[in-house]
């Protein structure tokens, strides 16, 4: 079976990324309400063209949809870094 970081990883491919990297902070939370339930913690930072023309809510909204329903099965807190590759 697939780590939820390889999992999100491949649901992220079709924004096309240049870079990604996805940090599993979820035992700095041990303990915590969330982390009962499953679900876990995690630091993304992704570089895409996609996100060209887009306010940083508006990036966020996309990779939202684009992770689906691993936002509420896998992923109880998603801190995100969305850049284009001219932003870095």
């Amino acid at each position: 079976m697939s780590s939820t970081i390889e999992m999100l990883e491949a649901a992220l491919q079709s924004l096309a990324p240049d870079h990604i990297d996805i940090q599993d902070d979820s035992a700095l939370h041990a303990g915590h309400a969330g982390a009962k339930g499953g679900g876990g913690h995690y630091t993304l930072t992704i570089v895409s063209a996609r996100f060209a023309g887009l306010g940083r809510i508006q990036r966020h909204r996309l990779i939202y949809q684009t992770l689906g329903d691993l936002m509420t099965s896998r992923v109880h807190a998603l801190a995100i870094r969305a850049l284009t590759p001219e932003e870095l």
